[in-house]
């Protein structure tokens, strides 16, 4: 990866608020040329160039870890030991890899319907050493562990996502999910039981276009 890559990514850590190591820096670069490595076999996204890739990806999925710190302090995790984090549909690992890299002290879980996917995080979480990450290839509906949030990027309607990762979310857990505009047209039609408390508007450094992330829980009545 180039010195441009590196000072590109450390001008946006800088930007969004992030303190991240060196080390942490250098595994978001070499997740980024694993992306590019396994993309020739395994069409992992369709952003080839890796500028690009750092900012729609990369950067995009870095916009959420200050949220999702600020949503998780004061909490305790449902097993009382510590958080877990299931990322829905993760396809390359975005931004479930992004999270394990940043946050440590989460335990990520990617599930995915597609095999190669769910091969390449757990070659990501073998080749970075990260202990937190693990992929599964599994439907997201046939789990029922309990996660403390459980996240998407670009993965479905809300509506579809919360009810299918329902089983899958703690009573007291939250619902992190990645959006381009604001959604009003989803939030119109959730399923009973589900509230948003939150919609959280996303500046992400080098992309001109608009990004949130829709925050919802259970309802207290449930």
């Amino acid at each position: 990866m180039s010195d441009d890559l590196l000072q590109s990514l450390k001008a946006g850590v800088a930007e969004l608020g992030l303190a991240l190591s060196e080390a942490q820096l250098g595994q978001l670069l070499d997740y980024l040329a694993l992306i590019q490595k396994w993309n020739k076999v395994y069409n992992l996204t369709a952003v080839r160039d890796p500028a690009e890739m750092l900012t729609h990806h990369l950067l995009d999925s870095l916009a959420i870890i200050r949220p999702l710190r600020q949503q998780l302090q004061g909490r305790a995790p449902a097993d009382g030991q510590g958080f877990r984090l299931l990322d829905v549909g993760s396809g390359a690992g975005l931004p479930g890899v992004v999270i394990a890299i940043c946050c440590p002290d989460i335990a990520v879980s990617c599930v995915d319907t597609v095999a190669k996917k769910a091969t390449f995080i757990q070659q990501v979480a073998l080749t970075l050493k990260l202990p937190n990450l693990k992929g599964l290839h599994a439907r997201v509906e046939n789990l029922d562990d309990h996660h403390d949030v459980v996240s998407s990027r670009a993965f479905a309607s809300l509506a579809d996502f919360v009810s299918w990762s329902r089983e899958a979310l703690a009573p007291a857990g939250l619902w992190l999910a990645m959006k381009g505009k604001h959604p009003a047209d989803e939030l119109a039609v959730l399923p009973a039981g589900v509230e948003v408390f939150h919609v959280e508007q996303l500046s992400v450094p080098g992309l001109d276009a608009e990004r949130c992330i829709v925050w919802l829980r259970l309802s207290s009545s449930v």
